[in-house]
């Protein structure tokens, strides 16, 4: 694997470097997990999409650069880097829209692409229910074939920003007779249509942006299925190959964070405890790994491969990974980590749902046993 990049990928780099050292917001914005949040994010998005960096990846079409997976991931890098503002309408353009570009009509991508990548339309992500999650094969929220579409009814929990989201894309089951893993369509719902309640799920952090969501009778029109009918457990494993895999947590993320560790150990009056400086060192190792890694699958991408299962290993790999390093960090801090106005905590508060989100890690071990090692099922 050749490690270099080549002189246009470079020259990609200073370009983006220069763009956001120019145009990053001086201070950093408010959570975009709160109201005012997330609307000052969707204004960044825009500055963003106006300068095709919303979604550099995409056809220009869509408003992207065609730019390559390599050029993707200088980005990522560059953007963490410069300390940008999270992406809020991460759940739409790294979720979402790669299954519309493998599975979307050309309608379905020419109505919702564009108000995604420039930030308009919001996208929650209609996984969890209340007795299905992780087990996503268990879900009840069910859709009921109608003239023309469908009818909808039953809830959806643990939406990401959905208090602030304009549309959301789930697993519904349209077939009850079939087996667990069958008989499951991947709607596209908005969350204005009528019969649809959203209510907000108070969290410690007093961020406002979780919610659970209501369908009573919500018609969906046949147009807003995505995929075939009855197959959207296929869709759905797309869609969680990328979440767990290439594009949620590229390793710019990682690599800034672990640079910021090294600063803060270094500011430090005197000497760190042993322990902790060796906790410092395998952060930043830990971060190097992840990115030799993701670089072998893209390498593995553009031979024409896939990431199946793996990206389970990769999904367990970097939540862990996220708690060590803040870990560390509030092991710098010491009792002063709650005064921290660098945001080590409010991180190592949210790296805690790593290891939940997009499918917990107990269960990705049992993926990783099965799919990847081989072993028996128990």
């Amino acid at each position: 694997m050749d490690l270099t990049w080549s002189d246009d990928e470079e020259r990609f780099r200073h370009e983006i470097r220069s763009w956001l050292e120019a145009n990053v917001p001086a201070e950093p914005l408010p959570s975009g997990d709160t109201e005012e949040g997330f609307r000052r994010h969707q204004e960044w998005e825009k500055v963003l999409f106006d300068a095709r960096l919303s979604v550099v990846s995409w056809p220009e079409q869509y408003g992207g650069r065609g730019a390559t997976l390599w050029q993707w991931l200088i980005f990522e890098e560059e953007y963490c880097r410069a300390g940008a503002p999270q992406r809020v309408s991460q759940n739409g353009i790294f979720l979402l829209a790669p299954i519309l570009f493998e599975f979307g009509t050309d309608w379905q991508k020419e109505r919702y692409l564009l108000p995604m990548a420039e930030g308009v339309e919001q996208w929650g992500q209609g996984w969890s229910e209340p007795n299905a999650g992780s087990d996503l094969a268990g879900i009840k929220s069910k859709a009921d074939k109608v003239d023309g579409g469908w009818r909808v009814n039953g809830q959806k929990t643990w939406t990401t920003r959905g208090a602030f989201c304009t549309h959301l894309f789930g697993l519904f089951r349209t077939d009850p007779e079939q087996e667990r893993h069958r008989g499951l369509s991947y709607l596209m719902v908005p969350l204005d249509a009528e019969g649809v309640t959203v209510r907000g799920v108070g969290r410690l952090d007093g961020d406002e942006g979780f919610a659970e969501v209501f369908f009573e009778d919500v018609f969906v029109p046949d147009e807003d299925v995505l995929g075939e009918v009855n197959n959207g457990w296929g869709v759905a494993m797309a869609t969680t190959s990328s979440e767990r895999g290439l594009t949620l947590r590229s390793p710019g993320r990682f690599i800034a964070a672990t640079e910021r560790l090294r600063t803060l150990a270094a500011d430090q009056p005197g000497e760190l405890d042993d322990r902790v400086a060796d906790d410092v060192v395998q952060a930043w190792m830990d971060a190097q790994a992840y990115q030799l890694y993701t670089l072998q699958t893209v390498t593995k991408m553009l031979d024409g491969g896939s990431i199946g299962a793996e990206s389970s290993l990769n999904k367990i790999f970097w939540s862990d990974m996220d708690v060590r390093i803040h870990e560390t960090a509030l092991d710098i801090l010491g009792p002063l980590a709650e005064l921290d106005e660098g945001g080590w905590m409010k991180g190592f508060q949210f790296s805690l749902s790593g290891p939940i989100y997009a499918g917990t890690n107990e269960i990705q071990r049992n993926v990783v046993a099965e799919r990847v090692l081989g072993l028996p099922r128990r």
